[in-house]
């Protein structure tokens, strides 16, 4: 199943003796383990035994699974690093027992749950215990999203809090968090506070509020240097300057960005898809995106010349032609003008 699927399911108090929870989304992983535990011990934490495989055999986790809970309810048994279902496990000092893990599966007892975390990209499913797990386990798969599933996501979750995010503020979180759940989460969160019940998220909150990032940032610079917004440049400039950041750089952001929109364009005047300017590059999918939306601000001259400005203002800096500060500030409005 996947993981939204299973989330329900554990919601709605439709509790499974043994869960396989597989994947390297931690944000995935980490909700549906809360969500389990809370549903489970209803904040009755004696009952709750957390092992890591790669220490502790398997044999010795199912006889806890199976010793009848001392503090009476059910118990909640997590086991992590299954390193066993891998293709090549790692080395322990110990074996691990998998014909009690095999009868365990094959009939669970009623008073624990046991939870098997395997936080990898893949599991060997040729393996008797992999199978077995996948048959009489409810699986859940916690694999990171698609680029193109981020957009769902990002609704889905202003939809549990209650808000509504306007068209224009979406390419702000798509750009600015890209695939980080768990960041995207904390995020919007933050602006439902502000924004209140039923509010509007729009793109100037978005702007304001959204944790910066050095690289984000630039992307913003880069915006006001096409929207020759001299102001609005400065104070992205002093933004970066609280978080101390070098104006060199901040340069070489600048120039990671310009070159980026140049690659794109020469690309698209030969015929690219954005997939195919994607592999070519090797940036994330956004970041072609909006290199796509830039590029036609531009000539390909344009853009050779705002690379050549931001390569002679490095000079400048590192040869101490100009105070950093300044020379940027300069490199900022000759850009602009």
């Amino acid at each position: 199943m996947s993981y939204l699927e299973v989330l329900q399911q554990v919601k709605k108090k439709r509790i499974a003796p043994v869960y396989f929870i597989y994947g390297t989304e931690s944000y995935f992983i980490q909700n549906l383990k809360d969500e389990i535990t809370k549903e489970v011990l209803m904040d009755d934490y004696d009952n709750l035994s957390v092992y890591d495989l790669n220490e502790t055999p398997i044999q010795e986790v199912v006889t806890d699974v199976e010793t009848y809970p001392f503090f009476g309810g059910k118990k909640l048994i997590i086991a992590d690093n299954p390193g066993f279902l891998k293709a090549k496990p790692e080395k322990v000092p110990f074996e691990h027992d998998l014909d009690s893990l095999q009868l365990y599966l094959e009939s669970p007892v009623d008073y624990a749950v046991l939870v098997i975390i395997a936080p990898y990209e893949k599991i060997d499913e040729r393996k008797k215990i992999s199978k077995l797990l996948k048959k009489n386990a409810v699986v859940a798969l916690c694999h990171p999203i698609k680029d193109y599933e981020l957009s769902k996501w990002i609704k889905n979750l202003a939809d549990q809090l209650n808000i509504t995010i306007a068209d224009e503020a979406f390419e702000i979180f798509e750009t600015e968090l890209s695939t980080n759940l768990k960041l995207l989460e904390n995020e919007l969160t933050k602006m439902a506070m502000y924004a209140g019940e039923s509010g509007v998220i729009t793109k100037e909150i978005a702007e304001d509020l959204i944790a910066r990032t050095s690289n984000s940032s630039s992307l913003r610079l880069v915006d006001a240097v096409i929207d020759r917004n001299l102001h609005r440049a400065i104070s992205i400039y002093k933004d970066l300057e609280k978080m101390k950041e070098e104006p060199i750089a901040l340069i070489g952001l600048l120039a990671f960005q310009f070159r980026t929109i140049l690659r794109v364009k020469i690309l698209k005047l030969k015929g690219y898809t954005q997939s195919q300017m994607q592999k070519q590059i090797g940036a994330h999918p956004y970041v072609i995106k909006i290199a796509l939306n830039r590029e036609k601000q531009f000539t390909v001259n344009k853009l050779q010349d705002i690379i050549d400005k931001l390569a002679n203002a490095d000079t400048t800096m590192k040869q101490g032609g100009m105070e950093k500060g300044l020379a940027f500030e300069l490199l900022l409005y000759d850009l602009i003008q």
